[in-house]
């Protein structure tokens, strides 16, 4: 749609150049392949283009010259994942927000902020949006939500599964033991973090026996359809490649940030009949695989952006005879409230907060794998940079590749229990989820 818009504005002669801002390498790639193709040039930044694609940490190296050609031309900038830049003003915008505010905003001929999640989890504002003064909710100039582009046929219709437990048992150090009938009811008490759910084996391999299975199934139409696996860290992650491998002999293959060409490998995913793909943090916004048709959700992160973010991975048409999209989870409080109000766009609860914010300004470059605002993360959010995350009985942690100290959170976990103290009955039960009906 951003292509064609630029198609038309360049066709009628209002606009000389075409920039492109996105949070990741992947994605401003795809991006330019797409403008280059939608406008029949080059689209490089270099000479003779028509424009260039980049992601959003470029602007912060981007030299005087370049800004002076923007003001010197008519320019349409085109701002992808808008959501990862923040501020109305120079007072609470975080790094990439205020290089927009500073030298963007103003200069440019046209601007065009496209977003899937139209909210960040600090509840802080997005640079260029508007806001409702009593409620704090967003005012989007044009939305195209999931329904519509469902009954389109654009996007599928998801069904989501909400896995639970009727006997999760832990053992306390005193060697006393206590049972819970769900998982929504042992998170409610803080005996374990959510990280014990996720890791456990017998837990992973029911989760991922039921993507298998739904894989296996789809593929008797669609040979090429494949698989995700969200992980919680790399260490997580090759545990759950192992068992898809070992367990249910499926051919797999892992991206992380420690892996060699990550990029590569996905690239290479997207057009082979490999069935599954384990990531931390390198599939989520705008990685466009459309052969994606099931995801298993194992990662530590709960918030509401990132799930739908996730859920967009597998939505995705293609031209094959089936396109049923499945997500598997595990039934925990906000991964349910999440699911159930998937048809909502812009759910009210997403409203930015009516305080002052907080921005780290100072932190060191990122690399342009990183697929999240350089500002200070919530505890809960852990794809926000390319890190490590340790958790156990004592602490979890938050440390950067860079080994700086300015981004390292701790918060204590004293009063919980070892991950190993969990076990977990063969008692799994299913919830489905599946909202979209059309006459």
């Amino acid at each position: 749609m951003a292509a064609e818009v630029a198609a038309k504005l360049k066709r009628e002669n209002l606009i000389d150049l075409v920039l492109c801002f996105s949070p990741s390498r992947e994605i401003a790639e795809s991006i330019k392949n797409t403008f280059s193709s939608r406008l029949g040039c080059i689209f490089n930044g270099g000479i003779g283009s028509v424009g260039g694609s980049y992601t959003y940490q470029h602007m912060l190296f981007m030299k005087d010259d370049f800004w002076k050609a923007v003001n010197q031309h008519r320019v349409f900038i085109v701002f992808d994942e808008i959501h990862h830049c923040a501020g109305k003003s120079h007072e609470d915008a975080n790094v990439w927000g205020l290089e927009i505010l500073t030298k963007m905003q103003q200069q440019a001929a046209y601007t065009l902020a496209l977003t899937g999640t139209p909210w960040r989890s600090d509840t802080a504002p997005i640079v260029l949006a508007n806001y409702s003064n009593s409620d704090g909710l967003i005012e989007c100039d044009y939305t195209y939500g999931l329904r519509q582009s469902i009954k389109d046929n654009v996007c599928r219709s998801p069904k989501i599964v909400l896995i639970d437990n009727d006997q999760l048992t832990v053992n306390k150090l005193n060697n006393e033991s206590v049972t819970f009938r769900s998982i929504e009811e042992l998170m409610s008490v803080e005996l374990v973090p959510y990280q014990a759910i996720i890791s456990n084996h017998d837990a992973m391999r029911y989760v991922l026996k039921l993507g298998c299975q739904k894989l296996q199934k789809i593929r008797v139409e669609n040979s090429m359809a494949g698989g995700l696996v969200v992980a919680a860290s790399v260490e997580h992650a090759t545990e759950l490649l192992e068992i898809l491998r070992s367990e249910f002999n499926q051919t797999a293959v892992i991206v992380t940030y420690r892996h060699d060409e990550p990029l590569s490998e996905i690239a290479a995913f997207r057009t082979s009949d490999i069935e599954w793909i384990v990531s931390v943090g390198m599939i989520s916004e705008g990685t466009d695989i459309p052969r994606l048709q099931v995801c298993c959700h194992l990662s530590a992160v709960k918030t509401e952006l990132y799930f739908r973010q996730v859920l967009g991975r597998i939505l995705r048409m293609s031209k094959e005879i089936n396109q049923e999209a499945w997500l598997y989870t595990f039934a925990e409080k906000n991964l349910n409230q999440f699911a159930e109000r998937i048809e909502t766009d812009i759910p009210d609860a997403n409203a930015i907060k009516r305080v002052s914010y907080e921005f780290d300004n100072n932190l060191p470059a990122e690399s342009d794998l990183v697929i999240e605002s350089p500002i200070r993360p919530a505890a809960d959010e852990m794809h926000n940079y390319d890190d490590l995350l340790t958790l156990d009985c004592l602490e979890w942690s938050r440390v950067s590749n860079s080994g700086n100290a300015n981004i390292k959170n701790t918060s204590t976990l004293s009063d919980k229990l070892p991950l190993n103290n969990l076990y977990l009955s063969t008692s799994f039960r299913e919830r489905l989820i599946d909202s979209f009906y059309f006459n």
